[in-house]
């Protein structure tokens, strides 16, 4: 039985806080309520597309600040004890997108230094250390990378109060405080970030590394009993990455969706021409409308083997989109060839159920499977013949509007194109076939014997 996430209403708990917390706030200074009615409007009207980010999500991380410095300020703790870089860590690891952590810090800091003695100076503080720290775990893919911010952080942080103080020397714990500060809140971002990811249906760099993990049981089991999809999922995840580089996509997250896209084959690995043997076919004995059940319904095994190991629902995309709703044309052509009088056959019945793409990473992924697969099919993979079909392949998609959902432009689908003639053809070109080796009786001397300066040359050619 597979078990269902459990879905948590985050608006509901955020909302209420956040009239509360608002409320505090404009006891407490007009302005700073006024500052961040501006900075959410900002947010709003920019529009951010990105996975797992949401204004909700911001308003989550913002309000959990909050109120936890509310309460220390409250308590009669110092401020330096404030894990304040905790937040700008955790939202560009989670949102990935540096401009989203550091209006976030904007609002934080700014609301934060508003509950203490010395606002503007607070303000600062926080402000240098939120940034400092978005900038050094951008992108990052290393658990030692936040670990290395926190770090830094913590070092400038020190050095921040000693410029502020002069160096107070009747007060030097102050100084480990801060520095301590910033790797303790890069522990702690390091403990709740998959409670995060969670939350916010996203995931970020580090756990998308994991899923590469080759000894994961999925791709182990590729390996055994469907040899040819995981060879086909492994090219189609280079050329997915390679492609989101091009167009400025999450690279990683495409290869890593593209290794899972196709675990639905585990269930019939037989039945899909990269794992059969060349003499025959299973669907030889079949009916055109049950081979094309079988080779549709990988889509939905994938999906339920999917949540059945648990995997990242960010990958769920990948999945059920890397088909989007094309049509199965090989079997949609077959069962016309043997349609009878009193039959109909509608296009419809032969097309996935989708959805079709909506961003770029399962676009690119959904082209990156489609060349490759039609790329291996040719006898004689040349330069020109690759090129003629991945541009078939891509102006097809594009044409029968695979691409309608997802925000690729028609310059992003030629550099992407550009980059699979590349890759393929450094693949599948054609090799030059090598002259057996002649040997004869008592005539038979060594190439050495020959020419003594021959072995040389050859070297050189070679390199």
């Amino acid at each position: 039985m597979i078990k269902q996430p459990i879905n948590i209403n985050i608006k509901a708990v955020v909302v209420p806080l956040a009239v509360l917390a608002v409320g505090a706030i404009i006891r407490l200074n007009l302005m700073v309520t006024l500052l961040l009615l501006a900075l959410y409007l900002y947010s709003s009207f920019r529009q951010f597309n990105i996975r797992g980010y949401s204004l909700l999500n911001a308003l989550l991380l913002f309000l959990l600040m909050l109120c936890a410095s509310y309460f220390m300020i409250k308590q009669h703790i110092a401020v330096f004890y404030i894990p304040y870089s905790l937040i700008p860590l955790l939202a560009t690891l989670l949102f990935s997108n540096l401009e989203i952590s550091l209006l976030l810090t904007l609002a934080i800091s700014v609301a934060v230094a508003s509950l203490s003695v010395i606002p503007f100076v607070i303000t600062l503080w926080f402000l240098l250390s939120g940034i400092i720290a978005s900038l050094l775990v951008l992108g990052a893919r290393k658990r030692t990378t936040v670990i290395r911010a926190g770090l830094f952080v913590g070092i400038v942080q020190a050095v921040a109060l000693i410029c502020l103080e002069r160096l107070a020397v009747n007060a030097p714990w102050r100084y480990c405080i801060l520095f301590l500060n910033g790797v303790v809140s890069s522990i702690l971002v390091l403990g709740i970030l998959p409670i995060f990811e969670y939350l916010f249906n996203t995931v970020t760099n580090i756990s998308l590394l994991e899923l590469a993990d080759f000894n994961h049981p999925l791709l182990q089991r590729m390996i055994m009993e469907a040899p040819g999809t995981y060879h086909h999922s492994l090219i189609v995840g280079n050329l997915s990455e390679s492609a989101c580089n091009s167009v400025g996509a999450n690279a990683l997250l495409a290869r890593i969706g593209a290794y899972y896209h196709d675990i639905g084959k585990l269930s019939k690995p037989g039945y899909f021409s990269e794992n059969q043997e060349l003499s025959k076919s299973k669907h030889d004995e079949l009916a055109p409308t049950m081979s094309k059940l079988i080779i549709m319904n990988h889509v939905r095994e994938g999906l339920e083997t999917a949540k059945k190991y648990r995997l990242n629902p960010a990958l769920f995309d990948f999945i059920q989109q890397h088909h989007g709703k094309s049509l199965v044309y090989y079997f949609y052509r077959r069962a016309l060839e043997t349609l009878e009088e009193d039959q109909d056959i509608k296009e419809e019945g032969f097309r996935y159920p989708g959805p079709k793409p909506n961003s770029k990473e399962t676009a690119i992924v959904l082209l990156a499977d489609s060349v490759e697969a039609a790329t291996r099919a040719l006898k004689e993979p040349t330069p020109a013949k690759i090129e003629e079909v991945v541009h078939r392949v891509i102006n097809n998609k594009f044409i029968d509007g695979q691409l309608d959902e997802c925000d690729l432009t028609l310059k992003d689908l030629e550099k992407i194109s550009s980059v699979f003639i590349r890759i393929l053809g450094g693949i599948y070109h054609s090799r030059v076939n090598y002259p057996e080796e002649i040997k004869s009786g008592n005539n038979h001397k060594k190439p050495s014997e020959e020419n003594p300066g021959q072995k040389d040359q050859d070297k050189k050619g070679a390199s």
